[in-house]
């Protein structure tokens, strides 16, 4: 495994042994020694790998990174690092699943490789580019996205491409996994606020240091047929919400 993944990672960043053992400072004949599986590399070179490329030891040992489409893995912070985009047999993109009883267990793993390999999968072709994870929603505080749907987000890792008013599952450090409306206030207070489509909500703001992660919306799988009084709501809470906001600027205007 550490051999393939040695020479994957070599190849991609397009380098001749020789060039990958000059950054490596060993020589080219004990690069190749690891890459044909001759010797096993020592924890010294180990270290540097892992500090070169920024994957931790055990992904590097344990993960055939070979069945990856890129290494684009994406760290948070000085430690995490989530999976990369990995692909079936027939090349198309697989997206984890986090299934409703094993919330709370995210919140605990979302920075366990082992975990993260172990969560279930699907595909979902039409998906754009990027790394796809679906959460399960709870509650009605974003109808008409009904309790028990899945919202499949893209993975931000710039809180630069954060977009005011559109939508976002985040993980937070004291609120758990939680799916809102975000308005990017991180230049004016370093805070993100979050709204729920359901106005009977308090709009709330969390601090940008405590946000884990955060997935951009993809697209939804309800679980549940809308019926026409759950779209009658839906259509009279947008109504309001609507309302409140010309009544603000309204308000604005004749100060």
């Amino acid at each position: 495994m550490i051999a393939k993944n040695i020479k994957y990672l070599r190849e991609l960043k397009g380098q001749t042994q020789e060039t990958f053992a000059d950054n490596m400072k060993v020589t080219r004949s004990r690069i190749g020694s690891y890459e044909e599986g001759r010797s096993a590399p020592t924890i010294e070179f180990l270290i540097s790998l892992s500090d070169y490329f920024k994957i931790p030891i055990d992904i590097l040992l344990r993960n055939d990174l070979t069945k990856a489409e890129n290494t684009s893995f994406i760290e948070v912070g000085n430690k995490r690092i989530l999976f990369p985009i990995m692909v079936d047999e027939d090349n198309e993109n697989l997206i984890e699943v986090v299934p409703i009883k094993a919330t709370a267990g995210y919140l605990a793993g979302y920075d366990d490789p082992e975990y993260i390999e172990h969560l279930q999968k699907i595909k979902l072709p039409f998906l754009p580019t990027g790394k796809h994870r679906a959460f399960p929603i709870k509650g009605d505080s974003m109808l008409p996205m009904k309790d028990g749907s899945y919202v499949v987000g893209r993975f931000i890792e710039d809180r630069r491409d954060i977009t005011s008013g559109k939508t976002y599952v985040l993980i937070t450090l004291n609120d758990g996994m939680v799916y809102k409306r975000v308005y990017n206030q991180i230049e004016e207070n370093g805070t993100l606020r979050l709204v729920s489509d359901n106005a009977t909500y308090e709009p709330y703001e969390v601090p940008i240091d405590e946000v884990l992660e955060l997935w951009e919306f993809t697209c939804s799988i309800n679980t549940q047929e809308y019926d026409e009084q759950d779209l009658k709501i839906s259509s009279i809470i947008t109504m309001f919400n609507s309302l409140g906001v010309e009544l603000k600027a309204l308000e604005k205007m004749m100060r």
